[in-house]
């Protein structure tokens, strides 16, 4: 089923929680809400879901207007984080019980519930299970059960709010790959809630971004990560490293930086920002260079330099130990930087960067 949002909000006493969201999931889509504790993407699935009610906007469902329907009446499967399995129910009736509390007009026999289940637990590869109670599994086969609890009713839309976040990393990543091959296999429209960026570009089609109740980004992972729409977005994927820069006829200029890669940007004169991961910092021994090595640590695999700049503050950065002339990073040792991929957005205007010519930028040697 296809889903159309427009303009919804929700406000809980004084905070807005949503705040004018407009989103379209195409059917059979699946789409990550991906974000931060508290902005606003468990609501929204709730809004979905029936669980919550907008104070203003639209749900369309395949042309129906869903905030005219009861939550039970939109046939919806909701898989939570916490598994809500019934601890006194089997394997066998957990999956069953959304079918045998149908109305009885509504309700399929005996028979067909059993042979649903049985389908089920072999589409789930948990048949040897059937007769188990959730404290007998593990948290992998527990969220498998709620999973197929959810399938089992045949929902119009499945939502899952951080289905995977109670388990370890390596049981996570097996279950995503179990999860896109139920979607797959279903071509069931879902929408699924995580804070987890691997998790949500490994599994969804697209990932919207929210922040502080509002869409930041729509996108697929290179998308998003190579082009963040805002300086919130750079910060939520890694650019953790923030520059003040200074924009000349579209290019960053700054005293020590070596920004010549980054494209050019339609950007006014003056102030701006560069947003860049600690992984995407050269750094290029120079004698003149304005940096300082302040901080140097190492993994065996990776260097991780703290460097300073009498102007532009501290920058902290990560690069192979191979990769760079290893004996050259040492305490105080005098550095340029290299920006090999950052983002580019206005900065503050009070505060301008000091911008090095263009003449002055030494053509240096690009590292391995």
């Amino acid at each position: 089923m296809a889903i159309s949002i427009s303009h919804l909000t929700k406000r809980f006493g004084q905070t807005d929680v949503l705040r004018g969201i407009d989103l379209g999931v195409e059917k059979g889509e699946l789409v990550a809400l991906l974000g931060p504790s508290g902005s606003g993407k468990t609501t929204l699935l709730k809004i979905i879901a029936g669980l919550e009610w907008p104070d203003s906007g639209r749900l369309v469902v395949d042309e129906a207007d869903w905030l005219q329907l009861a939550a039970q009446d939109r046939r919806i499967g909701f898989v939570f984080q916490h598994y809500a399995l019934f601890p006194h129910m089997s394997v066998r009736d957990n999956l069953a019980f959304g079918l045998t509390v149908r109305p009885r007009s509504a309700r399929p026999a005996k028979a067909v519930i059993a042979a649903k289940v049985e389908e089920l637990l072999h589409f789930l590869q948990i048949s040897h299970l059937g007769d188990r109670y959730p404290a007998q599994l593990s948290g992998g086969q527990r969220q498998r059960v709620a999973l197929g609890r959810a399938l089992a009713i045949e929902p119009s839309i499945l939502l899952l709010d951080e289905p995977f976040g109670a388990l370890d990393a390596a049981i996570r990543r097996d279950l995503r790959r179990w999860l896109r091959g139920v979607h797959e296999a279903t071509g069931s429209t879902t929408i699924f809630v995580t804070h987890d960026q691997e998790e949500a570009f490994e599994l969804a089609d697209r990932v919207v971004v929210m922040g502080e109740g509002q869409i930041a980004q729509i996108g697929d992972a290179d998308a998003i990560h190579d082009h963040p729409a805002t300086p919130f977005v750079a910060r939520f994927m890694g650019a953790t490293v923030e520059l003040p820069v200074t924009m000349q006829s579209g290019r960053a200029r700054a005293d020590g930086l070596d920004l010549t890669v980054l494209p050019r940007r339609a950007l006014p004169d003056g102030p701006a920002q560069v947003f860049a991961r600690p992984e995407d910092i050269i750094p290029q021994p120079d004698p003149a260079g304005p940096w300082r090595i302040i901080s140097r640590t190492s993994n065996g695999a990776n260097l991780r330099l703290v460097l300073r700049h009498p102007d532009l503050g501290e920058a902290e950065l990560d690069t192979p130990r191979r990769a760079v002339a290893a004996d050259c990073m040492i305490a105080d040792a005098s550095m340029r930087l290299r920006i090999a991929f950052g983002t580019i957005f206005p900065g503050d205007r009070r505060n301008p960067a000091p911008a090095s010519e263009p003449e002055n930028i030494p053509q240096l040697e690009k590292t391995p």
